[in-house]
Parts: C-alpha cells; structure tokens; sequence
C-alpha cells in the first residue's frame, strides 16, 4: 500500500514540471472564471453563498448542485482529458482515480472556494 503512495505523490510532483504544465494554472483560471459569473448572478438574485449553502441547508443542496455542476462540468471534463492526455505521453498507463483527483484538485476545489467569496465581496458593495 505504501508502493502505490509513494507513486501517486511522485506522479503528482511530476505533473507541476512535466510537459503540459501551463493547464495547471489555465483550468483553475477557468474555474475562476465561471464561479466569478456565477458568484454575481448569485449576489444578484440573492442566494446565499455558494460552499456554506451546501453544507448548511440540505432542503436546496441537490438543486445547487445541478447548477454548480452545469457551471464547471465543462472545465472538469477538460481537466479530466488532459490529464488522461498527459499520463498516456508520459507515464504510458493511465491511473483513473489521479486523473479525477487532478481534474477535482484543478476545476471544481477552485469553483467551491471562489463562487461563495464573490458571492460576499458583491453583496458588500
């Protein structure tokens, strides 16, 4: 079991120096463009912030996340490929549970934090 640690941390570590690196700050931008939108719209209509209504109020949180999910699955989907695209050129074996772990780390972590702190930032103005 540590064998397989110790290989997913140092694929991990690769992937900031390998080929393809600029997707790792080009799909978190990307995710930070769409929660950006969506954390507007959501200071506009009054919706309360984004992160801390999924954990709080259970009643709403299958709606809220069929809209977070129309709003980054693109960027997600897109992580997830060139991830795919990226062990296939350098590691020659494609690892499923990293390439999810990377598209989560690059798309949707950023959209949860962003979208509720510009949700607050708007309502302050």
């Amino acid at each position: 079991m540590e064998e397989i640690w110790m290989r997913i941390v140092e694929n991990l570590n690769d992937r900031v120096s390998g080929p393809m690196k600029f997707r790792l700050l080009l799909q978190p931008a990307m995710a930070a463009f769409f929660a950006v939108r969506s954390g507007l719209l959501d200071a506009r209509t009054g919706k309360p912030p984004y992160f801390w209504s999924l954990v709080t109020d259970p009643a709403h949180r299958t709606d809220m996340l069929k809209d977070g999910w129309k709003s980054v699955s693109k960027v997600f989907l897109i992580a997830l490929a060139l991830d795919v695209i990226y062990q296939v050129i350098v590691l020659k074996f494609v690892y499923p549970g990293e390439a999810i772990f990377v598209a989560f780390v690059l798309a949707i972590l950023p959209y949860l934090i962003l979208r509720g702190l510009v949700t607050r930032i708007a309502r302050k103005k």
